[in-house]
């Protein structure tokens, strides 16, 4: 068993540390039974020896004076197999100890200490040290589980016991009645997250105001935080007629339409004709489709948007011929330009690294120069705009020598970029 017992405490500890952390609990005492497996040192008793591992079973009673800390009382029996060849019976006995505990923050874990008496053919006064959990499984009642480790002040024997039991609480007073609580609202200084809170305002476990701004929503469906005192809201704490026309935000197709305008049922005023929320005599973009977002004056607000397109031609080996210029995407390159005349492009010519670096930069060249004159003969693209750029082999795309690579390596490379200007929908 020894050698499973660094595993069961690994294993403890994750559990511990992995669980939920909640509030610290009341200070509460617990009267409770459990079970128990015992590994006992197979050196004892003296001078023969031959205990083995059993079980036992017992009661406890605790007293826990601070959230932090706490003492128990325990009583059991053992019962102990022998490795004995000549006998089937165990030894057993009991064991009576006290223990000061000490519980982690939030109760993850608790730590303890302690003494224990044991009459097992013999009498044996130990230390115990250990861990253990109270697991919450109902109000009242708590799962006990525990490692622990014993260590015999006469003969120095070592022992281990597993224990499995329940506990039930008892004479619970809230942590919360003997820890500070500055603002009065029912949760303690060390918790509070808002230790300020105004007297009478309904707060959450944290301390803080479950309706900040009063509007009868609660802060975790508030899609509107800040509305201002007075004003009737929805079920998602917004105002049900923001721009305060009479009609409700879910049908009003103008939202924004200005105090004191006569609008029709459906929120928008009855001299606005293409209903943006701006007075026709004030609107200097008449014809705005309902779909945008208008400025003060009734016209589309816009927004800038940048877009771009490329160009790319594989050559054949040692050319600089266009062969099949329909398989690329030059006409779609030249239809953008065409669509943007602000923009311009750079032509830029590649080789693979096939062939003396001069004679690559050349034909790089070459290569530039059979696009932009495309460009301009076919799809008449102004000259200026385009500018061709060999740059022989110092570009390599792929670099391992190899066939494929040095055929995606033949290529030319251009790319165009324009910036739009885009309305702003609702």
């Amino acid at each position: 068993m020894k050698k499973y017992i660094p595993l069961l405490a690994t294993a403890a500890l994750t559990l511990s540390f992995g669980s939920v952390a909640q509030e610290s609990p009341p200070y509460e005492n617990w009267v409770g039974g459990f079970v128990q497996y015992y590994d006992a040192d197979s050196d004892k008793p003296e001078p023969t020896g031959g205990l083995s591992d059993g079980k036992g079973l017992g009661a406890e009673l605790g007293f826990r004076f601070d959230p932090s800390w706490a003492v128990r009382f325990e009583l059991g029996r053992v019962i102990i197999d022998t490795k004995d060849i000549r006998t089937t019976l165990a030894d057993d006995g009991t064991q009576i100890g006290a223990d000061i505990m000490h519980f982690l923050p939030d109760d993850v874990m608790y730590l303890f200490g302690g003494v224990r008496e044991q009459s097992i053919t013999d009498s044996y006064r130990m230390a115990a040290l250990g861990f253990g959990k109270h697991w919450e499984v109902a109000e009242n009642w708590r799962l006990i589980t525990e490692l622990a480790a014993y260590h015999d002040f006469g003969q120095s024997y070592k022992e281990f016991s597993a224990k499995l039991g329940l506990a039930y609480i008892y004479g619970k007073s809230t942590a919360a009645a003997s820890q500070p609580d500055a603002d009065g609202d029912g949760v303690a200084d060390a918790l509070d997250r808002c230790p300020a809170t105004p007297a009478g305002v309904t707060v959450d476990e944290t301390g803080c105001n479950v309706d900040t701004d009063g509007d009868g929503v609660l802060n975790a469906v508030d899609q509107c935080p800040e509305t201002p005192l007075g004003i009737e809201v929805d079920a998602t704490g917004c105002n049900i007629d923001a721009d305060g026309d009479g009609v409700l935000n879910a049908v009003d197709q103008c939202p924004q339409t200005p105090p004191g305008t006569e609008v029709d049922e459906v929120g928008c005023g009855i001299d606005d004709a293409d209903r943006d929320g701006v007075a026709d005599a004030l609107d200097e973009c008449p014809d705005t489709p309902l779909t945008n977002k208008v400025n003060s004056v009734g016209c589309p607000i816009l927004s800038e948007t940048e877009i771009s397109m490329s160009l790319d031609i594989l050559f054949p080996n040692n050319s600089s011929v266009i062969t099949n210029p329909e398989t690329f995407n030059i006409d779609e390159f030249a239809e953008f330009m065409q669509k943007h005349p602000g923009t311009v492009a750079e032509i830029q010519g590649h080789t693979s690294s096939v062939g003396t670096e001069a004679y690559n930069q050349a034909l790089s060249q070459r290569r530039a120069d059979a696009v932009k004159e495309l460009l301009v003969d076919s799809f008449n693209i102004d000259a200026s705009r385009l500018t061709a750029v060999g740059y022989g082999e110092s570009r390599l795309k792929f670099l391992d020598d190899s066939a494929e690579s040095h055929r995606l390596n033949r290529r030319i490379e251009a790319k165009v970029t324009a910036v739009i200007e885009e309305a702003e929908l609702k």
